[in-house]
């Protein structure tokens, strides 16, 4: 914030807007669940809507912008690890297709902006995300199981628990988007970023409370509509054309981020 070249604005990215800008990084639009679907036309509205306008500000300043898509384009997979060439199986008419669906929209804006009007474009499809400054009542499944374990309360899983997901740390995160920013023109993506060690619901959770040292109980909950069964990014090609691949595995991971949490609550 005291840095003399750093600016803060607030802006809703759903009306245009107008700065002086080399690179812009798109990541506008709430991730988990219980917020996107607060507000779910509000949702499109801002990646769709979103895409159109910063689209247009890369355009006007011919500024390289960079896309936060998401592994949600992928659906409920039927393929397993996801590579960026399956192209999904989403519901268009379910209650997480606001987030799912507008995600996917914006990649097509991005796309046919780089084809009609030769944008630099960078796309990135983001698997599930942690660490340090999480929101405590963020909704998602780490900071879930963290506060509740901290708390002491029943930690709380949806369905039998073996649905899967693949966890990054949010520093390997930024990593891999810078370095897909700084490609060549010629890297446009779409590129996985995530951690491909994959782990159920139930080993995430036993995993919590063993660093917690927590009393909490493992309670099972029906499971949401549309939840996807399994997530596993391939990251071949993040290897080949980032050099990139996680560093921080999820146990080393989890201790930072239950270290924030311990602090915070």
């Amino acid at each position: 914030m005291s840095h003399p070249n750093f600016e803060l604005m607030r802006h809703d990215v759903t009306f245009p807007l107008y700065v002086e800008v080399d690179e812009i990084y798109n990541l506008a639009c709430p991730a988990s669940p219980i917020h996107y679907q607060r507000d779910p036309v509000q949702t499109t509205k801002t990646s769709v809507h979103g895409a159109i306008n910063m689209l247009g500000l890369a355009k006007r300043v011919k500024a390289k912008i960079l896309q936060a898509s998401t592994s949600e384009v992928y659906g409920d997979p039927e393929v397993h690890p996801q590579p960026e060439s399956y192209w999904g199986k989403v519901n268009p008419v379910g209650i997480r297709s606001c987030y799912d669906e507008g995600k996917r929209c914006a990649e097509t804006l991005f796309f046919d902006y780089w084809r009609q009007h030769q944008l630099e474009i960078k796309v990135v499809r983001i698997f599930n995300t942690y660490g340090p400054h999480m929101h405590p009542r963020d909704g998602r499944v780490v900071s879930n199981f963290i506060v509740q374990a901290l708390k002491g309360e029943d930690i709380t899983i949806y369905g039998d628990g073996a649905q899967t997901r693949s966890f990054c740390y949010v520093n390997d995160l930024l990593e891999a988007m810078v370095r897909a920013m700084n490609t060549g023109s010629e890297f446009t993506g779409p590129v996985n970023i995530g951690n491909p060690t994959e782990f159920t619901m139930l080993e995430l959770a036993e995993l919590v409370l063993k660093l917690t040292k927590s009393k909490s109980r493992i309670v099972n909950q029906p499971l949401p509509q549309d939840d996807p069964r399994q997530r596993k990014p391939d990251i071949g090609l993040a290897k080949a054309a980032l050099g990139w691949e996680p560093k921080v595995n999820l146990e080393e991971g989890l201790r930072e981020t239950i270290s924030y949490f311990k602090k915070l609550i």
